[in-house]
């Protein structure tokens, strides 16, 4: 049986990782790094400028 406490650890455990990626997301926008994500089982990359591609960028190809 799941109990409070526990539920309580789960919701304070993803505040704490959702800062993270935040603040990883954030440094990597101010460094030039896309970040990438999956969706829709497709891989996509965010670009520092905001837009989305599904090609790698730093594939020169």
């Amino acid at each position: 049986m799941f109990k409070a406490e526990n539920y309580d650890r789960f919701l304070e455990m993803t505040k704490i990782f959702q800062r993270a990626i935040k603040k990883v997301q954030k440094s990597h926008k101010e460094n030039g790094i896309p970040n990438v994500y999956s969706k829709n089982g497709r891989i996509v990359w965010e670009l520092p400028d905001g837009s989305y591609v599904n090609k790698n960028p730093f594939d020169k190809k």
